[in-house]
């Protein structure tokens, strides 16, 4: 019997206190990048490029929430490397305190109007720095949570941290809404800010707990009995190629289609449909909180049949989902633009997103998996995430305003990432030491 099975049968003491950590951490990750998406939507145009049309503004706004995803890959990559290096609980550490003063800065910069240019490049370089840390993050935040998990619930304890996606978005779009509630000209003079600097105070506490945690088993194990890898991104690229290319491949299912319902939409919303931004924003926070509760039952699910039928089930029923969002959208009505929220981040993109922080997980050997997870996870990143929103404002530029084209574009990233995942093993039953199915 492996070391693993025989030593992690059941949870061990610091488990729940792991799980919090990591859940927390993530939550404060992705409010502090889901706050700035939710601005690039509604008022950036206005404050950092107020001297262009609102439509151009609101592409450029769009391009500085797509640099965020351009660093994501180089803060997989770093802490990827210092991960397996050093340990995890150091880079994760490290990650949130970068986040939280990246954001809190963007709290106090000048606007376009107070210091001209210097203000979209001080956001520009400040945008970079939160993608470096949310980079890093979601590795360390899912392994510490698997690594941790018993063998028979990984799945269900890979998906708490993916709830902080959600929850965060929860968070930053209900700060939004309530700053929103603010006259125009208070709301455009201060009230964006405040979300912002509410991050020095999560931070502190994230912190707190961080520092509480200990490194998984077996991550110790692994390096006890093989020792730690001197290059390790070196290393899991020679290792590990096909295992990089599917957790990519994955990826097209949920990394860029997410910030259509979550981002992207908001602007539809008011540009398009020429409706009020509340619309979109209670849409997105009900649907966010839908989304926190189910996300950890799909985990459960993936425990018991498999990650590859949860995922692939739900990459085939968002592929048919695109076209009748957008028809439910496109209507007007606020109940059932809350309704097509509710269902995209409930039903498909639950399926596909709660598996894969196992799937990540078991596809790599312990002494190169935070590597592993990084590049794979943030590649898919910055090829889908940051981009998406920009591709489909200019999509619905070049079509007119016609809704069928960002469909189609939601409908190829998911038969993709299917494609994809049909293509990988089914890494259920693995144990996370030796990779080798686990007996009994």
């Amino acid at each position: 019997m492996s070391v693993n099975a025989t030593t992690r049968a059941a949870a061990p003491p610091s488990s729940a206190r792991t799980l919090t950590s990591s859940t927390i951490g993530s939550v404060i990750e992705w409010y502090d990048f889901t706050i700035y998406g939710t601005a690039a939507a509604l008022i950036f145009n206005q404050l950092f490029f107020s001297d262009i049309s609102p439509a151009a503004g609101t592409i450029a706004a769009f391009g500085t929430f797509a640099a965020g995803f351009i660093a994501r890959p180089v803060g997989g990559f770093v802490a990827g490397h210092y991960g397996d290096r050093l340990g995890r609980k150091a880079t994760l550490v490290m990650t949130l305190t970068l986040m939280g003063a990246a954001t809190t800065l963007i709290g106090l910069l000048p606007t376009y109007g107070q210091v001209g240019i210097a203000a979209p490049l001080l956001l520009v370089l400040l945008r970079l720095v939160q993608g470096f840390a949310v980079g890093g993050e979601w590795g360390g935040a899912v392994l510490m949570a698997v690594e941790h998990a018993p063998d028979e619930r990984r799945g269900r304890y890979g998906a708490w941290p993916q709830t902080g996606v959600s929850a965060g978005l929860l968070l930053g779009t209900g700060a939004f809404s309530a700053v929103s509630l603010l006259p125009e000209p208070q709301l455009i003079a201060w009230g964006w800010r405040i979300p912002f600097l509410l991050s020095i105070a999560l931070a502190l506490v994230g912190l707190y707990i961080r520092f509480r945690i200990s490194e998984p088993e077996s991550f110790v194990a692994a390096a006890e009995s093989r020792g730690r890898s001197e290059r390790p991104l070196v290393e899991v690229l020679r290792t590990h190629p096909k295992e990089i290319l599917i957790s990519i491949g994955v990826r097209f299912a949920e990394g860029g289609n997410y910030y259509v319902f979550t981002v992207f939409i908001l602007t539809y919303i008011t540009q398009q449909l020429d409706l009020p931004r509340q619309a979109g924003l209670t849409g997105v926070m009900l649907a966010a909180a839908l989304n926190i509760a189910v996300l950890p039952l799909w985990g459960a699910l993936s425990d018991r049949v498999g990650r590859k039928p949860v995922f692939l089930g739900g990459a085939l029923f968002l592929a048919a989902y695109a076209w009748p969002f957008f028809w439910l959208v496109d209507t007007r009505s606020p109940v059932l633009i809350a309704l097509a929220l509710a269902i995209a981040l409930a039903v498909p993109h639950g399926a596909v997103f709660a598996p894969i922080a196992a799937f990540y997980t078991e596809l790599f050997e312990p002494r190169v998996r935070y590597s592993g997870v990084s590049i794979g996870y943030q590649a898919g990143s910055v090829l889908l995430g940051g981009f998406t929103p920009l591709l489909a404002t200019s999509l619905i530029l070049w079509s007119g305003g016609a809704s069928w084209s960002v469909a189609a574009l939601v409908a190829a990233g998911a038969l993709i990432a299917a494609l994809s995942m049909a293509a990988a093993p089914e890494t259920r039953d693995r144990d996370l030491v030796t990779l080798r199915e686990r007996s009994g």
